[in-house]
C-alpha cells in the first residue's frame, strides 16, 4: 500500500508543479500580448505620421536658411 500512497503522491506534486508552470506561462503571455498591443499602437502612429507627410524623406527637406 505504501508504494501505491508515494505514487499518488508523486503525481500530485506533478501535477501541482505543472500548474505552477502553467500559470507562470499565462503570465508570460499576458505581458507579451499587452507589449504587442503596445507596438501596434506605435505602428499604427508612425504609419499615420507617414501618411500625413510630416516626415519627409531627406531628398525633399529644404535645408535650414543658413546653408
Amino acid at each position: 500500500m505504501d508504494n501505491i500512497e508515494q505514487r499518488l503522491i508523486d503525481i500530485e506534486t506533478a501535477i501541482a508543479n505543472q500548474d505552477k508552470v502553467i500559470d507562470d506561462l499565462n503570465q508570460v503571455v499576458i505581458m507579451q500580448g499587452k507589449q504587442i498591443d503596445h507596438l501596434l499602437r506605435q505602428n499604427q502612429y508612425l504609419l499615420t505620421v507617414l501618411e500625413n507627410d510630416t516626415v519627409k524623406p531627406q531628398g525633399e527637406e529644404v535645408p535650414p536658411p543658413h546653408y
